[in-house]
């Protein structure tokens, strides 16, 4: 964790305009503090050596107050300007990672981890607050002062300089050996966290079906754990920013110490005069008091760091970009010629040499165990996700081209495609969208424009549901809110399916779309799928079951490449596994 990252710099650009007030704002906190300890000795030595009255320092003391008052107008105006710049900082972030989320698709974190980048989104950037209006500013003060106290003393006293200037560089060594220690522990607070949010995301979401199994009050041990855990380590965090604070504050004592044994000794010898001995005594813990204020205000940031670290991580996250070639309207064939997509944080490919030619008016089954690649591909069909080696050919009205070349937007809006986990989002932002808006979401064409319901029918009839739909009261101008509009999990899978279906496409991209169906429902949705090969849409479905399976006209298996898994990957799956064995009393059912 830097002290400055440039990136904060690029990603927050308000940070450049408060670093410039900070600087300001530095240089007149340093002349402030060297005028301070000149009137305060000045007055000190006129009054006990001179035996100077009122009438003498008034005009001193008056000066000195209104240096005081000063300095604390100063502190306040800072202050603001600090906790602004870091509602600026935050909104510029907050818009940033969910820009960059959304146009990463479903194989970015937003997807992959959606608790854990909820809450660095919330919580995580919300830590800024200390690194803005404590550790940034503070920082720049002990640049500032530091060196214009050591160029004051200077010109008074060589030997209290060389003192100053060898003890002042030992407070930053230590606190950054404090910091390298402090910053796994961050880490491992930062990640217990995570796991407790993710956690917790899940068990709210799967409620329902926990309550249904009787399994509903024993997740309360596995959230009392990792509460646990989490607060242990946050206390671990505490413990160890105390035990800084105490050694910077003894390391800062002992250096002001040397200098005022330095001076005492030589102001009983008369190798210094008296007000020379106080005006360097003043000063000298004002050098130090600047790098101590920045050890202990270093600990408050070091969340915020950490979150601002994970943030940039999501930032500088590539999102694919495509060319500017369109094919002309047709029938679609796609190749798939030794495909292979790798992740950073992962030791095997997600995906590994997949080959395959899907023609128009056919289905193709991609099967194959968990981890094989099979929704990896579907994104990389989509271009949510580059290749790492292979390409992709597409092929329509007698042009073929690479998909690296397509214009993406273009592509996409030939393509139906069913999500892993379904999802109906709203027609209108800040709107509970009704039943007709969701579904023909996808099927829009101008802004505004409403999808006839003939239409939106006739892609209900294709997933099964439309009897359903027919059968409730208010029909399509259901309300689909955040519990899903009294519909089940089952219902809204297919509803999501039509919502696919409702606009017409060369090439479907189905994941499992039969999952969480019953054997009716099954059957409708597969009669589907045929119709949609039928019509001469080039048909991708990603199939478990064997009825989807018994459809294809070709399968592609794709099987996990090795058994490795990342650090990461391995801890997360204890956890899991952790939390399902308090859930059920034991290693089984």
């Amino acid at each position: 964790m830097r002290p400055l990252d440039p990136r904060l710099l690029r990603y927050a650009q308000s940070t450049r305009a408060f670093l410039i007030v900070a600087v300001v704002v530095g240089a007149v906190t340093a002349v402030i503090v060297i005028v301070q300890a000149r009137l305060l000795s000045d007055a000190i030595v006129r009054v006990t050596s001179q035996g100077a009255g009122w009438a003498e320092v008034r005009d001193t003391v008056v000066a000195l107050a209104a240096v005081f008052v000063a300095r604390a107008l100063l502190a306040w105006l800072a202050e603001g300007a600090a906790v602004r710049a870091s509602a600026r900082a935050k909104q510029q972030l907050r818009e940033g990672v969910v820009e960059h989320v959304l146009a990463l698709g479903p194989a970015g974190p937003g997807a992959q981890a959606p608790g854990e980048t909820a809450t660095l989104i919330t919580r995580g950037i919300d830590a800024l607050d200390g690194y803005y209006a404590r550790y940034l500013p503070q920082l720049v003060l002990a640049v500032i002062v530091p060196i214009a106290v050591l160029l004051t003393v200077l010109g008074q006293d060589l030997l209290s300089t060389i003192i100053i200037a060898v003890t002042l560089p030992l407070i930053p060594v230590f606190m950054i050996l404090i910091g390298l220690y402090t910053r796994s522990r961050v880490d491992r607070q930062w990640h217990t966290l995570s796991v407790l949010s993710g956690h917790f995301l899940d068990l709210v979401s799967g409620l329902p079906t926990l309550k249904a199994f009787g399994r509903a009050k024993s997740q309360v041990d596995a959230i009392r754990a990792i509460g646990s855990r989490y607060r242990s380590t946050t206390m671990g965090v505490l413990r160890v920013s105390f035990l800084s604070s105490l050694a910077l504050e003894l390391l800062a004592t002992l250096s002001v110490a040397l200098v005022a044994v330095s001076v005492g000794l030589r102001l009983a010898e008369g190798q210094i005069e008296y007000p020379v001995a106080l005006y360097v005594l003043l000063l000298a813990p004002e050098a130090y008091l600047p790098l101590r204020l920045v050890g202990q205000h270093f600990h408050a940031a070091a969340e915020g760091l950490g979150a601002a670290e994970r943030v940039f991580t999501i930032l500088e996250t590539p999102v694919p970009v495509g060319g500017q070639y369109t094919l002309p309207a047709g029938p679609v064939e796609i190749e798939v010629q030794d495909l292979r997509v790798e992740y950073p944080d992962r030791t095997r490919p997600a995906l590994d040499r997949a080959t395959v030619v899907a023609r128009p008016g056919t289905v193709t089954a991609v099967v194959g165990g968990s981890g094989g690649g099979k929704s990896t591909l579907l994104n990389v069909l989509l271009g949510f996700v580059s290749p790492s080696e292979g390409r992709i050919v597409v092929r329509a009205g007698g042009e073929e081209a690479d998909l690296a070349s397509l214009d993406i937007a273009h592509w996409r809006d030939r393509i139906a495609w069913l999500p892993q986990r379904a999802h109906l989002p709203g027609a209108d932002l800040g709107e509970t969208p009704s039943l007709a808006q969701a579904v023909g979401l996808g099927a829009r064409g101008a802004v505004g424009e409403a999808v006839p319901e003939e239409r939106i029918w006739t892609a209900l009839d294709a997933a099964g549901i439309g009897d359903e739909v027919r059968g409730r009261a208010d029909g399509l101008a259901a309300a689909l809110d955040a519990d899903g509009g009294g519909f089940s999990v089952g219902q809204l899978r297919r509803l999501s399916l039509a919502r696919a279906l409702a606009q017409p496409a060369d090439v479907v991209l189905l994941d499992e779309p039969t999952a969480a169906l019953d054997p009716a429902s099954e059957n409708a949705v597969v009669s589907a799928v045929r119709e949609l090969a039928a019509r001469g849409a080039t048909v991708i479905v990603v199939a478990h079951r064997p009825a989807l399976i018994d459809v294809a006209d070709q399968i592609l298996r794709l099987e996990p490449a090795g058994p490795e898994h990342s650090p990461l990957e391995e801890e997360i799956a204890e956890e899991a596994a952790t939390s399902v064995r308090r859930s059920v009393g034991g290693d089984g059912w």
